[in-house]
């Protein structure tokens, strides 16, 4: 089933920066509260409904174990659990034949350098597969694109070192950054050809900036909008799993 130990949805103090930044959700300060603590100006919106219930999965326990380490896209955030993407896809998979233990290691505001911080807690679970789902915080805080990539590298590194496979979950920023936004929806292509990854080349195709797929915040996917997501993914992701799933 799923683990979300590792999944801390938190209150974004910052939040108002953030949407003039215009990025998914703030890196948390050191002088923010810690997780518990509240500290909200205004209220995020309410968990979405279901729209139906889930009965819990019944994964075999030889299946591959894969983990998601992303940010608030991948935690799903304002949605139950069973609604956000990984989810959506290890339902999916699981009614398709091809089911596998899910782990999110997905935390609202984790840049790149976040995730090489959480990446011994993830490898430390003996995953199949990890899926990469990071940098729109970078992007679109402006991060430099030498520190954004040499991030990547380390968790791509680290992780296909220890013979675990990785799936690359290539994210675009807006256009009107310019030769910026150039150089880094850029970076993820040419680190797949590189170390020799499969990537979706972006997985956010048809639903950021598009009105109905996201809540008002604009910022982060409804449950429609997740489904989309999973559209994206999946075909890439099962041949990820099938390959991680063929090692063993």
């Amino acid at each position: 089933m799923v683990d979300f130990r590792e999944r801390k949805i938190r209150t974004l103090g910052g939040i108002l920066l953030g949407l003039s930044l215009g990025h998914c959700g703030a890196e948390t300060p050191s002088s923010a509260p810690r997780s518990g603590e509240s500290q909200t100006l205004f209220d995020a919106p309410a968990p979405e409904a279901a729209d139906d219930v889930h009965a819990p999965l019944s994964i075999p326990a030889d299946a591959p174990t894969v983990v998601f380490l992303g940010d608030s896209i991948g935690a799903g955030l304002h949605l139950a659990e069973h609604q956000a993407f990984p989810a959506v896809l290890q339902r999916r998979l699981h009614d398709a034949g091809q089911p596998f233990h899910l782990v999110s290691s997905c935390e609202s505001g984790r840049t790149t350098a976040g995730g090489v911080t959480a990446l011994n807690w993830v490898l430390r679970r003996k995953p199949d597969l990890v899926v990469l789902q990071l940098g729109a915080n970078d992007g679109l805080r402006g991060i430099k694109l030498a520190e954004v990539e040499r991030n990547l590298r380390t968790m791509i590194e680290t992780t296909t070192r220890k013979g675990t496979r990785l799936l690359l979950l290539g994210v675009r920023i807006p256009p009107n950054y310019g030769d910026y936004a150039v150089a880094f929806d850029a970076i993820y292509p040419r680190l797949a050809k590189e170390y020799d990854l499969p990537i979706v080349p972006s997985f956010m195709r048809d639903v950021g900036a598009v009105p109905e797929m996201n809540f008002g915040d604009g910022l982060h996917p409804t449950a429609r909008g997740h489904e989309k997501l999973a559209d994206n993914v999946q075909e890439g992701f099962a041949h990820a799993l099938a390959e991680a799933a063929e090692r063993d």
